[in-house]
């Protein structure tokens, strides 16, 4: 059972090296603590079932931990800085249709409404948030 337990160990380490996203590292110290029941003798179950509960432990415990520190997809931009800024509507913005565009910070943005009512070209709007590549916005309460 020893040679198993090592391959297992093996494949998830080359797995987790290959994707680096913390998939299989889980599975890999999984594997290490059933190696050592292996290696000390333990029966096949308690080898099988300390597996799955170092596994599953670890991964419910540690996984959100790690994540939060290891968050390495996310890049400051200073797109942001366009939320709360008066913009213009340029095309007339439609979330049932898809459609919508404002003029804000020299750029043009897609653009959806927040409270999912239309709003004309030409009327001014503030963007809340960010969601992709659109602006939501919403009507501003001084259209100049």
């Amino acid at each position: 059972m020893e040679y198993i337990w090592i391959a297992a160990l093996v494949v998830f380490i080359i797995a987790e090296a290959a994707t680096v996203n913390l998939v299989s590292i889980w599975f890999a110290i999984g594997s290490l603590a059933a190696l050592i029941a292996a290696f000390a003798g333990g029966p096949v179950w308690l080898q099988i079932v300390l597996f799955a509960a170092v596994s599953g432990l670890i991964l419910v415990f540690l996984r959100p931990v790690v994540k939060k520190y290891l968050n390495v997809k996310w890049k400051p931009t200073n797109a942001d800085r366009v939320i709360g800024q008066m913009c213009t509507v340029t095309e007339r913005i439609d979330n049932v249709a898809g459609t919508g565009e404002v003029f804000v910070d020299g750029k043009a943005w897609s653009a959806r409404s927040a409270d999912g009512e239309p709003v004309d070209k030409g009327e001014k709007v503030i963007p809340l948030s960010i969601e992709g590549v659109k602006l939501i916005v919403e009507r501003s309460k001084v259209n100049i």
